[in-house]
């Protein structure tokens, strides 16, 4: 006689109630017994078997996103960035999301329901402030839920805010006592408009500059050079500009003169 069951693992073994063997498969699921067999003595080691396999079972939840990033690209001239996702409660059992929490003032989200059923999907929105942002910056939301085995969830965001100005490099340095030499910054209009400086002025009187267009609306080559390297200094070039993003009508380029580490020396 043969029958099936479902869901239990492969077990071999002597049933020491006939003589013939039990044999227990996942993919078959194949038990053999002979008509001569004590079936309540085998009933009791099948229940046994499905028994082991319940108590190994462990019931879940698990809030995964569709993505593994949720990327957000605003234009060079928006103040805020919206953008929309989804996700799935992936386990077998049900979540309640207990709180919500960013890392950066500059992020906030929510979630369109606070219980989510098992296979269920929901759907979330997140606001950035991008007004100072320029490049990639990688920002997370934290989820909190009432599943001991996922009792905290990260949302993992990459703000990308395209460069419309390119300074390089953006800083030039001098050590101590070395000897005073002109050094050059490179501005680039690298956005869809061209932009042009309309004047730069120094925090510092300890240096001195100079400007040239190189490329009409596209590249500046600024020249600077402290009048002395005897004593430590740390200034800016405050580059302003005519764009109409307020954030880019004005740019920071940075000079110092510094003690040299001991590490650097030659």
């Amino acid at each position: 006689m043969v029958e099936r069951f479902n869901g239990i693992e492969e077990v071999s073994g002597s049933n020491p109630l006939c003589s013939t063997r039990l044999t227990v498969t996942t993919e078959e699921s194949l038990v053999e017994i002979p008509s001569e067999c004590n079936l309540h003595g085998m009933k009791a080691i099948l229940a046994l078997c499905l028994l082991g396999t319940c108590l190994t079972t462990t019931v879940l939840a698990d809030l995964a996103l569709d993505v593994k990033v949720i990327e957000v690209k605003p234009k060079p001239e928006d103040e805020t960035a919206t953008v929309t996702f989804s996700f799935r409660n992936s386990g077998d059992k049900a979540v309640t999301v207990t709180g919500l929490e960013s890392a950066c003032s500059c992020l906030s989200a929510e979630l369109d329901r606070a219980v989510y059923e098992p296979g269920s999907t929901g759907t979330g929105k997140a606001e950035f402030t991008v007004t100072s942002f320029v490049g990639k910056h990688e920002k997370f939301v934290t989820v909190t839920t009432d599943d001991p085995a996922q009792p905290e969830w990260v949302i993992p965001f990459e703000l990308d805010v395209p460069a419309v100005v390119d300074i390089e490099p953006k800083t030039v340095q001098w050590w101590i006592n070395e000897p005073v030499a002109s050094k050059d910054l490179v501005v680039k209009m690298v956005g869809d408009e061209p932009m042009k400086i309309t004047n730069i002025t120094s925090t510092r009187e300890g240096v001195e500059f100079a400007w040239k267009e190189v490329k009409p609306g596209r590249e500046y080559l600024i020249t600077v050079k402290p009048k002395n390297t005897t004593e430590i200094m740390l200034g800016a070039l405050k580059i302003e500009t005519d764009s109409k993003i307020p954030k880019y009508a004005r740019q920071m380029a940075f000079f110092s003169v510094f003690r040299q580490p001991a590490s650097t020396k030659p």
